[in-house]
C-alpha cells in the first residue's frame, strides 16, 4: 500500500533552516508527481510544491518563492523540502502527497518558527 512517512520538521529561529523529507513507498515513485502541502493552525491547507518526476519543481505559494526548494532522489523514493530564511508565518505541519489511484497523504511533520 501507498506510505508516505515525513521526517525533519522540528524548531527553527526565523532566519533559520530546515530540511524536510519524505520517504515514500508502494507505488512508482520515479513515475509520479510529489507535492509538498502546509496547514498552518486555523487556515486550510495549501500546496507549497510540486516535484515532477525528473526533477523539476515549482514553487507554487508565492511566499516561498526564493526561499524554498523541492528535489527528489529517485533512488531512494525521496522527495525533500529545503527551506531557508524561515518565518513566522512559515509555521505548520507540512504533508508530502501523492496522486495516485486517490490522493495519499503522509502524517504531517510539524514546523515551528519561533524566537
Amino acid at each position: 500500500q501507498v506510505q508516505l512517512v515525513e521526517s525533519g520538521g522540528g524548531l527553527a529561529q526565523p532566519g533559520g533552516s530546515l530540511r524536510l523529507s519524505c520517504a515514500a513507498s508502494g507505488f512508482d515513485f520515479s513515475s509520479n508527481t510529489m507535492y509538498w502541502y502546509r496547514q498552518a493552525p486555523g487556515k486550510e491547507r495549501e500546496l507549497v510544491a510540486m516535484v515532477l518526476t525528473q526533477g523539476g519543481f515549482t514553487h507554487v505559494a508565492d511566499s516561498v518563492k526564493g526561499r524554498f526548494t523541492a528535489s527528489r532522489d529517485n533512488a531512494k523514493n525521496t522527495v525533500y523540502l529545503e527551506m531557508r530564511s524561515l518565518h513566522y508565518e512559515d509555521t505548520a505541519v507540512y504533508y508530502c502527497n501523492v496522486k495516485v489511484d486517490r490522493p495519499y497523504w503522509g502524517q504531517g511533520t510539524q514546523v515551528t518558527v519561533s524566537s
